[in-house]
């Protein structure tokens, strides 16, 4: 199984061809952000969803009680790139509002039910990020 960079090594090299359909039939995007200390690009393989020409991700770092660095580094620097299987795009992420949330989440679980496992073990509220694309 595909994991960290080793996934985003072979993504990336077979256009999405291996690591876009993930264990247990998971789809995953690659996502590139600024590093908020270094500035340096940091790419993380991320299980995705689409909603309404949009894409949708989840900071669950595994239920870790801090959010996930690529979480930060959005909130540091919201434009991003993602790599959808060959597709590349520019995007600007912004965290699901409580109302947006309450809709997308059962989405997320549904695709990967774990999510629901995450959240209750940490006293964090897990953010659900929308990655819009930019025209």
């Amino acid at each position: 199984m595909l994991y960290g960079d080793e996934h985003v090594r072979r993504y990336e090299e077979t256009n999405g061809e291996v690591g876009h359909i993930w264990e247990r039939g998971a789809p995953c995007l690659i996502l590139t952000t600024k590093g908020r200390k270094t500035g340096e690009d940091r790419k993380f393989p991320l299980i995705y969803q689409e909603h309404d020409g949009s894409y949708v991700v989840v900071a669950s770092k595994g239920g870790d009680p801090n959010h996930p660095g690529w979480y930060l580094n959005l909130l540091a620097n919201p434009e991003a790139q993602i790599q959808v299987g060959p597709g590349r795009f520019t995007v600007r992420a912004r965290t699901a509002s409580t109302e947006e949330k309450a809709e997308l989440w059962p989405r997320m679980v549904e695709v990967w039910p774990d999510y629901d496992e995450y959240q209750r073990k940490t006293d964090r509220d897990i953010p659900v990020v929308i990655l819009d694309k930019v025209s």
